[in-house]
C-alpha cells in the first residue's frame, strides 16, 4: 500500500507521557519532510473501537488498544498491523509504541517512499533489556538531535558522566595517592546541573541514563561508611538514574591494577573485596529503589584465555541481584601462522566472545544472573579514527553470537560512541525478533546508498571488507589502526616540536603524555624509533599488537604480521574496486553519499598500508645500520625511498579525505588523533627524508 499525500490522521489517546508525544510528533514530521505526506494529529479520550477507524495511523499501548498486542510479553516490544484502511502500532508500553513508530520510518526509509506491505502484521519482542551507548561527540556532548538519532537506531539508554560521579564528588581523585586516583584527578569535573538537564532531555525521547560511581574501597569500616554515604547522596539527588556501572577504572579495591602476573591468592582476595564494594552499592541503591540496576564491570582484570578461572571466580563473588557487564571480545585467542596470540583490546577481526567471557556467561547462568556486555557493534578501537567499520558481514556474525549467548543488555562501542551510520542502522534491525533475513536487509541498505542497480556489487564489496578485517593482526587502540596515516617515517631523530626534558632532573615522559618529537596526539599513538638502535621497535610493536609477546625471541613475528596486514589490504582493494564502480554508476541523487562511503573505506585501507610502510621502513633502517656491503645498502636505500614516495602520495590522499570529512581522524577519547594540520606536518617530514636525509645517508655509506 502507499500512504496518500493527505487525508489520513494520526490518532492517539489522551494522557500519554512526553515519550509517546515526542515520538508521534517526530513521526508526523518525518512523513511531511521525508515522504511529502501530511497527516493531522487527533488526540482522543479513548481509542476503543480502533478496529473501525479508517484512513488512520493509530498508535497506543495494550491498555489503550483493547484486544491488540495480546502476544506482547516484554517492555519495548510492539505490534504493527497494516491494511489499506489503517495502520496500527501497539506497544507493550509507551516505549514499545515509540519503537514501533520508528520501525515504520525504517521500513519506509528502505523503500525510499511511503510504501508498506498491505497486509503487514508483525509482533516484535526486544532481544535486549537495554542498549546503551556513549556520545561520539565528546564527554558530555548530548545535543537533542543526537539523542533523537540514537533512539531511532534502537538505543534506549546512554552512559554519561564517564569517570566522574554525577553529583560532582571528587573525593577519591583529590585525596588518594593510588595510581588510578592520580589519573582520575585529571578528569573533567562534573556539573550536577548538567546531569540533571541531560536526564530531563533524554527522558523526552524514552532514553534512560546510566552513570558510573567513582570510589576507592579500602575494606575498612570508615571506607564502607564513606561509600554508603556517597551512594545515598547520589541516589537522593538523582532518583531517576536507571543504573550504575561500577567499572574497575574508577571503582576499585585498594590498589588499582589488572592483576597481570599476580598470584591466584591475591586475585581472589581482590575479587572478594571488590565484590563486597559492589554489594554495598547494591544494598544502598535497592533500599531506595529495587529497580535500579547495579552493573559491575571488571574490565581491567587480565582477560587472556589462561585467566578463565579467575574471571569465573569474579562472577561467583558478585551479589546475585547485580548484572555483570562482560567485555565481549577482549582477549579472544587466534593464530598467526601457528603462533598463538590474543586480542589486546577492542577489535573486530574476531567475532567473539572471548574464552573468558564465555566462561563468565556460563557461571552467571548457573547463578541465574542475567548479563550485559560491552560490545562493539558498528565501530571499534580497531580503525577507531574512521567513523565506523564498513564490514557488515563480520558485524552481523557478532550480532548473531550475542543472541546465541543470551546477552540481555549492551553497552555498544564504548570508546567510539554513537554516530549515525549505515552499520548502526543494520544493527537496529537485529535487536528485535521477526527481523528480515540478513540478505534482505543488506539488499535494501545497498540499494538505499548506491542505487538498486548497484546492490550486488556493493554486497560483494562488503564481503571483501569483512574478510579483510578478519585478517588484520593489529588489535586494539594502536598507532597502526588509528594514526598510521598521521605518523611520519622517522629516518633520523627529528628536532623537538615541544619542550624536552632529556637532561633536566625531571623525566619528560612523566611530565607529559606527548612525544615532544610528534606531539599531535598522545604518545602511545605515535610510532617512534629507538635511535640508539638497541631495540627493533617494529618487531616489538608486532608482538605487542597481536598478543604474541610470549613467542620466543628467536622467532620473528614482524614478517608474519606484515604478511597478514598486506593480505587484509589486498582484500580491501578487491572490495574498493567494486565500491568505486558502484559509486560512479550510482544515481546522481545518491552519488555524494556513495562517494563518502568509498572515502571511509579508502581511509581504512590507507591506514593498513601506512602501518605496513612505517614498520617496514623502521626494520630497514635498522638493517641499514648493521649493513656494510655497499651493494646491499644500495638495495636497502632504494626500498626505503620507494616506501617514502608511496607514503607521500598516500598522505596527500589522506589529507584530502580528512579535509573533506571531519569525522576522519576523530576519536572522542583523544579528540583528533590526526588533523589536516598534522598531516601537512607529516608531509614536510617525508619530503625532507626523501630529498635530504636519505641522499645524504647514501653518500656517507658509500664513503665509509
Amino acid at each position: 500500500m502507499i500512504l496518500p499525500d493527505q487525508g489520513w490522521k494520526l490518532k492517539m489517546g489522551r494522557g500519554n507521557s512526553m515519550i509517546l508525544q515526542t515520538a508521534a510528533l517526530d513521526f508526523q514530521d518525518y512523513l511531511e519532510i521525508s515522504q511529502n505526506v501530511k497527516v493531522e494529529t487527533e488526540v482522543r479520550d479513548s481509542l476503543a473501537g480502533w478496529q473501525d477507524f479508517s484512513q488512520s495511523i493509530i498508535v497506543g499501548t495494550r491498555q489503550q488498544l483493547p484486544g491488540c498486542g495480546l502476544t506482547l510479553k516484554t517492555p519495548k516490544s510492539y505490534e504493527i498491523a497494516v491494511t489499506p484502511e489503517r495502520i496500527i502500532v501497539c506497544g507493550y508500553d509507551e516505549r514499545g509504541a515509540m519503537f514501533g513508530l520508528y520501525n515504520l520510518e525504517s521500513r519506509m526509509n528502505l523503500r525510499e517512499a511511503p510504501f508498506l506491505p498491505k497486509e503487514l502484521k508483525t509482533a516484535r519482542e526486544s532481544l535486549f533489556d537495554t542498549r546503551m551507548v556513549l556520545s561520539w561527540m565528546g564527554w558530555m556532548e548530548w545535543p537533542d538531535r543526537l539523542l533523537s538519532h540514537l533512539v531511532h537506531d534502537g538505543f534506549d539508554a546512554i552512559f554519561a558522566s564517564v569517570y566522574a560521579n554525577p553529583n560532582g564528588d571528587r573525593t577519591v581523585g583529590e585525596t588518594s595517592t593510588d595510581f588510578y586516583a592520580r589519573i582520575l584527578y585529571k578528569m573533567r569535573k562534573q556539573d550536577p546541573d548538567r546531569v540533571r538537564d541531560l536526564i530531563n532531555r533524554a527522558g523526552r525521547f524514552g532514553i534512560r541514563v546510566y552513570t558510573p560511581i567513582i570510589y576507592q574501597y579500602l575494606g575498612t569500616r570508615e571506607s564502607e561508611m564513606g561509600l554508603r554515604k556517597l551512594v545515598r547522596e547520589i541516589v537522593k539527588e538523582f532518583p531517576d538514574i536507571r543504573g550504575y556501572i561500577l567499572l574497575t577504572e574508577g571503582f576499585w579495591y585498594s590498589a588499582w591494577g589488572g592483576g597481570h602476573g599476580a598470584g591466584k591468592k591475591y586475585m581472589q582476595q581482590w575479587a572478594r573485596n571488590w565484590s563486597k564494594a559492589v554489594s554495598i552499592v547494591e544494598e544502598e541503591c535497592h533500599r531506595a529503589d529495587p529497580s535500579i540496576e547495579i552493573i559491575p564491570w571488571e574490565y581491567n582484570i587480565d582477560f587472556r584465555p589462561q585467566n578463565s578461572e579467575i574471571k569465573r571466580y569474579f562472577i561467583k563473588q558478585l551479589p546475585v541481584k547485580s548484572i555483570p557487564m562482560l567485555t565481549w571480545e577482549n582477549g579472544k585467542s587466534f593464530e598467526l601462522d601457528g603462533m598463538k596470540g590474543n586480542l589486546c583490546d577492542y577489535s573486530l577481526n574476531q567475532i567473539g566472545p572471548a574464552e573468558v567471557t564465555a566462561v563468565q556467561i556460563d557461571e552467571a547462568e548457573k547463578r541465574k544472573m542475567k548479563v550485559y556486555s560491552k560490545v562493539d557493534t558498528f565501530a571499534s578501537w580497531q580503525y577507531g579514527t574512521t567513523p565506523y567499520l564498513p564490514c557488515p558481514y563480520q558485524w552481523f556474525d557478532r550480532y548473531i553470537a550475542l543472541e546465541k549467548y543470551g546477552v540481555k543488555g549492551t553497552l555498544e562501542s564504548w570508546s567510539s560512541g554513537y554516530k549515525p551510520n549505515f552499520i548502526s542502522t543494520i544493527r537496529a534491525w537485529t535487536c528485535w525478533t521477526d527481523a528480515p533475513p540478513m540478505q534482505e536487509i543488506f539488499d535494501a541498505m545497498a540499494a538505499l546508498i548506491f542505487g538498486k542497480e548497484q546492490k550486488e556489487i556493493v554486497k560483494k564489496a562488503w564481503e571483501y571488507f569483512s574478510e579483510a578485517i578478519s585478517l588484520v593482526p593489529d588489535t586494539g587502540p594502536n598507532m597502526g589502526t588509528n594514526n598510521a596515516i598521521g605518523n611520519p617515517l622517522f629516518f633520523q631523530e627529528p628536532p623537538a616540536r615541544t619542550a624536552t626534558f632529556k637532561y633536566s632532573w625531571e623525566e619528560g615522559t612523566k611530565k607529559s603524555s606527548f612525544n615532544p618529537y610528534w606531539p599531535f596526539t598522545i604518545s602511545r599513538m605515535v610510532f617512534y624509533p629507538d635511535f640508539s638502535n638497541k631495540t627493533n621497535k617494529a618487531e616489538h610493536y608486532a608482538r605487542r599488537a597481536t598478543g604474541l609477546g610470549d613467542v620466543s625471541k628467536e622467532t620473528e613475528v614482524l614478517p608474519v604480521f606484515l604478511k597478514h596486514l598486506k593480505q587484509a589490504s589486498d582484500k580491501m582493494e578487491d572490495g574498493l574496486r567494486l565500491y568505486r564502480t558502484a559509486a560512479s554508476n550510482s544515481p546522481v541523487s545518491k552519488r555524494t553519499q556513495a562517494l563518502r562511503e568509498v572515502v571511509v573505506a579508502e581511509q581504512m585501507q590507507r591506514m593498513m598500508q601506512s602501518d605496513t610502510a612505517i614498520l617496514t621502513f623502521e626494520d630497514l633502517r635498522l638493517k641499514l645500520v648493521k649493513e656494510h656491503d655497499s651493494r646491499k645498502t644500495g638495495v636497502i636505500f632504494d626500498r626505503m625511498e620507494n616506501i617514502v614516495r608511496k607514503e607521500i602520495y598516500r598522505t596527500e590522499l589522506s589529507l584530502l579525505a580528512a579535509t573533506r570529512d571531519s569525522r576522519l581522524g576523530f576519536q572522542f577519547e583523544q579528540d583528533y588523533v590526526y588533523t589536516p594540520y598534522s598531516l601537512r606536518e607529516k608531509l614536510g617530514v617525508l619530503k625532507e627524508t626523501l630529498d635530504i636525509q636519505l641522499p645524504n645517508a647514501r653518500k656517507i655509506k658509500k664513503i665509509s
